[in-house]
């Protein structure tokens, strides 16, 4: 078998490799490919703060430090209130067993998932809004219009719950973006922020609905409060398909 000469390449020319996970280059001289691989130079993949790998990729792989690992832990514990705290706006309507606000989170990231394609819309951020959107009332609970908290006092309890669970996770990247997030739906300052504050309205009225034919109740409160506020042809659409099922519902009862 005839064995080929190694192909030369000039040393001006690099290849260029990016880390998905940090969106990162490292830049590694195509020359090197010429040598063999235990001349070869290493290459330090960069990593996110507090992030590492199992170990699978030998010695020179980062590792998770225990305090990342343990911020990480403590973090999460305190998310589980989310999928343990049920939705206030059920239990004053006497439905038993309602969702979680993990639940309600849950069905909006859904939502941002199945949507059709919008120009210029990031679908993956509606999806992280919606994740992150209540996060804080693992700390202060679901307030509701009825307990009547005015909004700016909503808001800034929030925010401080928000800034003692950031602390919890340790800061850094995540902790920012999570900050970012709570605060871009809070604004209402992105076409993103928009659409998943309709994915709210329209999963509260859907689950009206499921609780209305499950119960045989009549939640007319959930679906007037949120008449007319709808900002997305989304939004609108879906809302209007629920509120079609309802009224079909509704008519064949009387």
């Amino acid at each position: 078998m005839a064995v080929r000469a190694p192909i030369s390449l000039p040393p001006s020319r690099v290849l260029r490799l990016r880390s998905r996970s940090t969106w990162s280059d490292s830049l590694l001289p195509l020359e090197h490919l010429n040598q063999p691989l235990s001349s070869r130079p290493l290459v330090a993949r960069a990593a996110l703060p507090g992030s590492g790998s199992s170990g699978s990729n030998g010695p020179h792989a980062p590792s998770i430090s225990p305090s990342s690992a343990s911020s990480a832990i403590d973090f999460l514990t305190l998310c589980h209130r989310l999928k343990t705290t049920k939705r206030k706006g059920w239990i004053n309507h006497g439905i038993n067993h309602p969702e979680s606000i993990a639940d309600h989170m849950y069905r909006m990231a859904l939502m941002a998932l199945i949507a059709g394609d919008i120009p210029g819309l990031d679908r993956e951020r509606c999806m992280k809004i919606a994740i992150v959107h209540d996060i804080a009332e693992a700390i202060v609970g679901d307030i509701t219009p009825s307990d009547g908290v005015p909004k700016a006092e909503k808001s800034r309890r929030e925010q401080e719950a928000l800034n003692e669970m950031c602390k919890i996770l340790g800061g850094g990247l995540r902790a920012d973006e999570i900050q970012e997030l709570w605060a871009e739906y809070e604004n209402n300052s992105s076409m993103e922020a928009s659409l998943v504050k309709d994915f709210d309205k329209v999963e509260m009225i859907l689950q009206a609905l499921e609780y209305e034919t499950e119960h045989g109740k009549v939640l007319d409160e959930f679906f007037l409060s949120t008449a007319g506020k709808f900002q997305t042809d989304v939004g609108k659409s879906w809302a209007a398909e629920v509120i079609s099922r309802r009224n079909k519902r509704l008519g064949e009862l009387a």
